[in-house]
């Protein structure tokens, strides 16, 4: 079986234009609700947009048999104001993944959201992550390392005391969250650049931290194959030499899981090489930025399932291990 761990929602249009109308009147109108049909929450899981078919023939087309379905992380606003219009986003978004995740059981498995408010205290999203897992029963939460979205105001590192209400949490309920970003403010750095920066930031305070002495059962997943930090391993493997006694940045990282949200054959050997296929989850994020054709091969980029069944120094197990165990384990799916 092939479990993608790393898919956006394909939402009804009413969605986005929900977005659009609390953040133009702030919430002076009031919260309102999404309002939307089964039928059209069908409709738009398999509408055709930014690949060559919609979404759920593209997960049979590149032969994805189950998904976990998160938030369009460059939609979440997490630096808007007044702070409870993303409260308010939020929740609406993890209720239509929710809804298609009934609609699409053996298909679709639900990963929340988490309304971080720029500048609000991280116990604040705490009661939305317990919905989402007590009882609309999703198995993971996203965790975006920096609400502010590249304003110009830097949050905590992920080291830092900040974070541990929701480290503890997040070890009670036994759920891993997704280090993915959201939006950018900055032109210079447009959101997708913002997402290897900020994953590659929070490698490295994570792997510079007590966070896993204080928390050994916290389950961590970074996206893109842990941004810049497999192609960089060298430099930060001789400054862990230079400057600490005992554990090496590798032995840190390895605490961390990876998803395989990378285009090209190189990027993806580098990753297996750097962290091994026991720290490896399959992600494409099908469809997504990857499901442009690569005139090369005629194919689309995230189509990598061959690529990956075609190293042949990977065993057979490792390659189980990479497209469905780790993914079963750390988000305990039946």
């Amino acid at each position: 079986m092939i479990i993608d761990c790393h898919g956006h929602v394909s939402a009804p249009a009413e969605l986005w234009a929900y977005k659009a109308s609390i953040l133009s009147h702030r919430g002076f109108h009031g919260r309102g609700k999404v309002n939307v049909t089964d039928d059209e929450l069908r409709i738009a899981a398999n509408k055709k947009e930014m690949a060559p078919v919609g979404h759920i023939d593209m997960l049979k087309k590149n032969g994805t048999d189950r998904q976990l379905l998160s938030p369009r992380p460059f939609q979440m606003m997490h630096s808007a104001e007044p702070k409870r219009v993303v409260h308010w986003f939020t929740e609406e978004t993890n209720n239509i993944i929710y809804r298609q995740t009934k609609l699409f059981p053996d298909l679709f498995v639900g990963v929340g959201g988490l309304p971080q408010a720029a500048g609000e205290p991280i116990e604040n999203v705490l009661p939305e992550l317990e919905r989402c897992i007590t009882q609309l029963g999703f198995k993971g939460c996203l965790l975006n390392p920096n609400p502010y979205e590249n304003s110009g105001t830097e949050p905590p590192g992920l080291g830092e005391r900040y974070w541990y209400p929701l480290y503890e949490k997040l070890c009670q309920l036994d759920v891993p969250a997704h280090i993915h970003a959201t939006g950018s403010h900055s032109e210079r750095c447009p959101y997708t650049v913002n997402f290897i920066n900020e994953e590659t930031i929070a490698v490295f305070n994570l792997v510079n931290s007590d966070v896993f002495k204080d928390f050994p059962a916290l389950k961590i997943v970074v996206s893109h194959g842990g941004g810049a930090i497999p192609y960089q391993l060298g430099r930060f493997q001789a400054g862990s030499l230079m400057h600490r006694e005992g554990e090496r940045f590798i032995d840190g990282m390895r605490k961390l899981y990876y998803d395989t949200v990378l285009y090209t054959e190189g990027a993806l050997r580098l990753l297996f090489e750097t962290v091994g296929a026991d720290r490896c989850l399959f992600g494409a994020e099908c469809p997504g930025v990857g499901s442009s054709v690569n005139p090369e091969t005629g194919k689309t980029f995230d189509d990598i399932v061959p690529t990956i069944q075609s190293f042949d120094w990977l065993s057979k197990e490792e390659k189980h291990t990479i497209f469905e165990g780790n993914a079963r384990k750390l988000f305990k799916l039946s």
